[in-house]
């Protein structure tokens, strides 16, 4: 997934490895879908990465969420 006009996520290729990041921090996007399939809430989430504030984490999968609509 393109992640460009997503607000809520950065990406530097300075910056582990270039993966896409939660903007301001050092956690992964994957990470979050990781975590929302084995069966965490967003809460949860949010607890567990420090910086990654929920309005981002919902952003994210809001985003995702558009974008496999527009795909369709």
């Amino acid at each position: 997934m393109h992640w460009n006009n997503c607000d809520a996520v950065e990406q530097d290729p300075q910056r582990m490895s270039g993966a896409w990041l939660f903007a301001g921090t050092r956690v992964p996007v994957a990470a979050l879908f990781e975590n929302l399939e084995a069966v965490a809430t967003i809460d949860e989430f949010v607890d567990w990465f420090p910086g990654v504030t929920r309005r981002q984490a919902l952003a994210v999968l809001q985003y995702a969420e558009l974008s496999l609509l527009a795909a369709a």
